[in-house]
């Protein structure tokens, strides 16, 4: 299976060019099912390491990993850019829209496979382009603010701040403080505190894998099973001894389970 090098679209952002980081999978499988893959709050094409490919290869599957703008190689945040507390519903409803005509696959229906914000962002999507999706399969997502989530994210700050936590995370983004504040600033935004997706998620068809771990340290199993009493067509999936990321916690739980989903075409 091939995995390309990486490539750069253009998209029309704000009303300015944004430039996006992405590689493909697996391209020559042009009748296997497509997943998109959406990173973490932190995350980037790089940070998925190889848990794509894997999940790909296992399936068969073709795949687009992508570093969302402010991540990874993708443009960074403009100096004078604050997020908003619609930040994720812009991402579904602007940027991920742009991004698939820009790379040619707008007219297809993909399996996007989102975590954290990515998972949130995949199911704004599916919410708002119903018919546009085939599956989403979403790891630890959040449809509300928990008080454990603000806990956590105001350590990864003062983390942030005292260690070389900078420079662990420059591994993975051309801009590391384009990439950190852009994330830690919004959800420590107080209005933020009220961000809640839990009504839109009605809107949602396809079916739903929705994963999460037992431990997680960013977030309660009410996020997940409140998408279950909201979408029918969810499967839950609680997973031991596993924390915030169940691909790399526990990748070969995840990589089965989501293989198993996409391949039945979300089938109970």
């Amino acid at each position: 299976m091939s995995v390309s090098e990486t490539e750069f679209a253009s998209i029309d952002w704000r009303g300015r060019p944004v430039r996006i980081e992405y590689q493909r999978i697996a391209p020559e499988r042009t009748d296997a099912p497509l997943v998109v893959f959406l990173h973490e709050g932190l995350g980037s094409v790089s940070m998925w390491k190889d848990f794509p490919r894997q999940l790909c290869d296992r399936g068969g599957f073709r795949g687009i990993v992508f570093s969302r703008p402010g991540y990874g190689q993708s443009t960074p945040r403009a100096e004078d850019e604050v997020w908003d507390v619609d930040f994720m519903h812009r991402q579904a409803h602007e940027v991920l829209p742009a991004f698939f005509d820009a790379i040619g696959i707008a007219g297809e229906k993909p399996w996007l496979l989102g975590h954290s914000d990515g998972g949130s962002i995949s199911l704004l999507y599916a919410s708002r382009f119903p018919d546009r999706v085939a599956g989403l399969v979403v790891l630890a997502p959040h449809i509300f603010v928990e008080d454990v989530t603000v806990s956590n994210i105001e350590v990864a700050r003062q983390t942030y701040l005292e260690t070389d936590m900078a420079q662990r995370l420059g591994k993975y983004h051309d801009d590391v403080d384009s990439a950190f504040w852009g994330w830690n600033r919004i959800w420590l935004h107080p209005p933020f505190r009220q961000w809640n997706i839990e009504a839109e998620l009605g809107a949602i068809r396809c079916p739903v894998l929705a994963m999460q771990g037992v431990d997680d340290e960013y977030g309660t199993l009410g996020q997940i099973r409140g998408i279950a009493g909201r979408v029918p067509s969810t499967r839950l999936l609680e997973i031991p001894d596993c924390g915030h990321s169940p691909h790399r916690d526990q990748p070969e739980t995840a990589i089965v389970s989501s293989v198993s989903f996409i391949k039945s075409g979300g089938a109970s």
